[in-house]
């Protein structure tokens, strides 16, 4: 199924800046604000400061990073619409207006963008001509909650989460009844099919896999609903998962959100809605030790890693998008 994109919009993004841009205030070298707990993080602090990259959003949420074209991309969802910046010279414009309240962003095996629709309860793909196919927007007859966070593995099988905020009110998307439960899907790449590979989350969101595909890692966000708060890892095993012990569990009564891997397998997670000493982003070692944390002034939604060396960590925290460089990369993406 095909319907016409507006990926080819080049509007400038015109709201104005309501933070200042660049280096934070108070920078220093390097920058305090990223926090070491742990030597094996202080090698990967480098000597960089935080960085504001873009500002003026609503609220700010799905990053992916396009190497091939020097540009990050971002879903605004309040305002409906996606995001993009140049690394080049950090032009801000509209990439896509109207995008059904687009939340979760990825790229597949091919370098399609890949996204979590809110408003339409659909996962779909973004073809190179611009043309959006829908992947998948119902789950045995029934229409899908309203998928938030999305990965590709390797073999091309598209992995997303399904909690439902997007019909939770009008903000985010519209009102509705949910029809299915909260569950993780994974949607077959040969066979088109889908299939629930996790039941038991109260509000599944961010997910990432291990550098080797081995370990899936999913935030269960419920906290806000009554349930916990946490990340939990999975073995995989071809199309199932298997095991989901908890992995970090000491961010109540805040939360996380979205969740990506780095090169050496280090966990790399959003922080917020708690103290607002604890906004930002927390790194977890492969073990599930506490080892850094990356303070900001505004609660962190998502995260990717970027750049032209994937080193540069990109961070989708409520009206802006804060960088950092590393000297660590990211997990191997397109």
């Amino acid at each position: 199924m095909h319907e016409h994109a507006h990926a080819g919009m080049r509007h400038e993004f015109t709201e104005g800046h309501r933070l200042p841009l660049g280096n934070l205030p108070g920078t220093r070298y390097p920058d305090p604000r990223i926090e070491a707990l742990d030597k094996r993080f202080t090698a990967k602090q480098g000597n960089a400061a935080i960085e504001r990259i873009a500002t003026g959003c609503r609220w700010c949420e799905g990053p992916v990073y396009f190497a091939d074209g020097g540009y990050l991309l971002w879903s605004d969802i309040p305002n409906n619409r996606m995001m993009r910046w140049l690394e080049e010279d950090g032009h801000v414009s509209v990439f896509r207006a109207h995008s059904n309240f687009s939340n979760g962003n990825t790229r597949d095996r091919e370098g399609r963008l890949v996204t979590c629709e809110h408003d339409t309860r659909r996962v779909t793909r973004t073809e190179h001509d611009g043309r959006v196919t829908v992947l998948i927007d119902s789950f045995g007859g029934k229409k899908l909650n309203a998928p938030n966070d999305v990965v590709v593995t390797s073999d091309g099988a598209v992995w997303f989460t399904d909690p439902g905020y997007g019909i939770d009110g009008p903000y985010e998307g519209h009102t509705a009844e949910a029809e299915l439960p909260r569950h993780v899907y994974r949607l077959d790449p040969a066979s088109g099919q889908a299939s629930v590979v996790a039941d038991d989350f109260a509000r599944p969101n961010g997910l990432a896999f291990s550098p080797d595909e081995r370990r899936l890692y999913i935030v269960d966000s419920g906290i806000s609903h009554g349930g916990p708060a946490h990340i939990r890892v999975f073995d995989v095993n071809g199309a199932r998962l298997s095991g989901g012990k908890i992995f970090a569990e000491d961010f109540a009564p805040g939360m996380t959100d979205g969740v990506r891997t780095d090169a050496e397998g280090n966990v790399w997670c959003s922080m917020g809605w708690g103290d607002p000493a604890e906004d930002g982003v927390r790194c977890y070692e492969p073990g599930g030790a506490l080892i850094g944390k990356i303070h900001l002034p505004e609660v962190a939604a998502n995260l990717c890693f970027g750049g032209k060396k994937r080193h540069r960590l990109f961070i989708a925290a409520s009206t802006s998008i804060y960088s950092v460089h590393l000297n660590t990369t990211g997990a191997q993406r397109p």
